[in-house]
């Protein structure tokens, strides 16, 4: 880590470039880029090669061969859209045991990723077949969700965008409640917990006059979740004095 803050009064020697190799293995990456293009529905099957030689020409430094003055500028050239999927696809090579690394095909390089994430957080405590089968059994969404409660110890919801057309005269008083709301609930919360609570605070209001008593407990129900730790406690403490 770190090593673009390294300093040294001897200057590394470069490895030797085995020409031969170099021409191969970036051939290799050339046609699996290619075929890529081609077959964009069948291209988890060759990500683990990939993985592979990328990291073999970040080693060897075959990116001489072309008369570049950097690895980086090596990917630049071959994923011009996204760097960012190079690197995932070398940290699977380099992260994952070959057991494992020998059964990505089944699962596809966005589920490897987040094996990969797990490998790196529990290093020798790893316990591969047990994460490759929630991998190959799970769906994609909800295997990240699993990897994600590992991670942190947090359950994380799905979410889905919802987009509403308003006039320009109705954002003023939109922007408002929410702006409200967020002074209410902490600047942590997002816009869409200010917007459910607003939301809440309507629903509650309306089921007072309107007899239905399942959509006010719903609601206070949701209320209850936005209060602080304290503020829980002393609520349940009126309600249990009040009850009694």
């Amino acid at each position: 880590m770190c090593l673009t803050n390294f300093h040294s009064k001897t200057i590394p020697m470069r490895p030797h470039l085995n020409r031969r190799r170099a021409l191969l293995v970036l051939t290799k990456i050339d046609e699996i880029l290619a075929w890529e293009k081609q077959k964009q529905a069948e291209r988890d099957t060759r990500f683990v090669d990939l993985g592979r030689y990328l990291c073999e020409v970040r080693a060897g430094q075959y990116w001489r061969l072309e008369n570049l003055r950097s690895f980086d500028e090596f990917l630049q050239r071959r994923f011009p859209d996204s760097r960012r999927t190079a690197y995932y696809l070398m940290s699977i090579h380099e992260h994952l045991p070959p057991q494992v690394r020998r059964q990505l095909k089944q699962v596809g390089w966005t589920k490897a990723a987040e094996l990969t994430k797990i490998a790196r957080s529990e290093g020798k405590n790893f316990k591969s077949a047990s994460w490759m089968h929630k991998a190959r059994t799970l769906p994609r969404d909800q295997f990240k969700r699993e990897v994600n409660h590992h991670l942190t110890g947090k359950n994380s919801e799905p979410t889905e965008i919802i987009y509403f057309k308003l006039y320009q005269s109705q954002i003023p008083v939109i922007e408002q409640a929410v702006e409200r709301a967020a002074l209410m609930l902490g600047s942590d919360k997002s816009r869409g917990y200010c917007l459910e609570m607003i939301c809440a605070d309507f629903l509650a209001g309306a089921s007072l006059d309107g007899g239905e008593p399942d959509v006010l407990l719903f609601s206070m129900a949701r209320f209850f979740q936005f209060l602080p730790g304290e503020q829980r406690q002393a609520f349940i403490k009126q309600i249990t004095e009040k009850a009694s």
